[in-house]
């Protein structure tokens, strides 16, 4: 995420916090008997906040490793296109 702008890295905050919240309904639901419906939708959602997020980081790398692929490799411990598309293939 070094590489990435401040309005990114502000969208992938907001989504992982999101996530986090999300996560705190389903516990707290689970806790309290929370109906299967309730537990469900809560968990969908808090897998999709991920998943979004997770897509915005590798993307966001994607770019940064096609656009300058050496400062990629230094900066990113050896990053390749090849492992950002294991990545994101992690993802899907």
């Amino acid at each position: 995420m070094r590489n990435a702008d401040a309005e990114t890295q502000r969208k992938i905050l907001n989504r992982l916090k999101r996530a986090r919240g999300q996560l705190d309904s389903v516990i707290n639901s689970v806790e309290n008997n929370g109906s299967c419906r309730e537990v469900v939708t809560q968990l969908a959602a808090v897998s999709t906040a991920l998943d979004r997020a997770g897509f915005m980081i590798v993307s966001g790398a994607m770019q940064y490793c096609i656009t300058d692929p050496e400062s990629a490799a230094e900066e990113e411990d050896g990053l390749t296109v090849e492992e950002l598309e294991k990545l994101f293939l992690t993802l899907s």
